[in-house]
């Protein structure tokens, strides 16, 4: 079984993509959810339009996303290069990087989601806390967010499997470099150029198998536990 034994490199790009796909899916969450509540609530010129740029990534080929991430947030493009300057925040061939372009590819999944979940919501419900007089917000956070968090899970966990698998862009963004931007997906992909690399991509791709599964059979058990809650309460 000294086959199945995982190398520090190995371990360190594991690592790394859980840690990559983590700070994608919690960043993008309020952007997803404000987004979100924008496209199923809103009623306002462009809202088509806002809707082809959230989907965008799923269409477009993963290599022209990153491709428009290197142009926009590298160190030379506009929005990277204000970054870099007043916030030393670098993204171009770092991990923070990859977890910029993997929140990209995974935020149509999220957003979706969210959606589905709020389109769900009766109305009513709302309309009933505000007559006892709460307010917006009091009635989002006592009322909507409570009967949409099955949905925020399900779009947070499936943004977490995008991330963890994301290739294209990433690689076309921060290359490929271990230690940094070498994800679990860049490693599989550098052992299948090498001979004998069999053994060692074998390995990682039983590893993203298993994270992938665990992570979805987590977001039904957490999706269930939520609306078991909310038809309690």
């Amino acid at each position: 079984m000294d086959w199945l034994e995982l190398s520090d490199a190995e371990w360190t790009a594991i690592l790394l993509s859980l840690r990559v796909a983590t700070v994608a899916m919690i960043c993008s969450l309020p952007f997803a959810l404000g987004v979100a509540m924008l496209l199923a609530r809103g009623r306002f010129w462009g809202k088509t339009v806002l809707n082809g740029l959230v989907h965008m990534p799923l269409i477009l080929p993963p290599v022209v996303t990153g491709f428009l991430l290197l142009l926009l947030f590298g160190r030379r493009g506009p929005i990277g290069a204000f970054l870099a300057e007043h916030f030393g925040l670098v993204f171009s061939f770092r991990w923070t990087g990859a977890a910029l372009a993997c929140a990209v590819m995974a935020f149509p999944l999220m957003v979706r989601s969210i959606r589905l979940s709020i389109e769900a919501v009766d109305r009513k419900l709302e309309d009933a806390a505000t007559t006892l007089g709460a307010g917006p917000v009091s009635v989002f956070f006592t009322v909507t967010l409570p009967l949409i968090l099955p949905g925020i899970i399900a779009g947070m966990v499936l943004a977490f499997a995008k991330a963890m698998g994301e290739f294209g862009a990433t690689i076309t963004f921060v290359s490929n470099i271990p230690g940094e931007t070498q994800t679990l997906s860049a490693a599989i992909y550098t052992f299948t150029q090498v001979p004998g690399g069999d053994a060692g991509a074998m390995r990682l791709t039983i590893i993203s198998v298993v994270i992938s599964m665990a992570a979805l059979m987590l977001s039904e058990l957490l999706a269930n536990a939520a609306a078991k809650r909310t038809i309690a309460a």
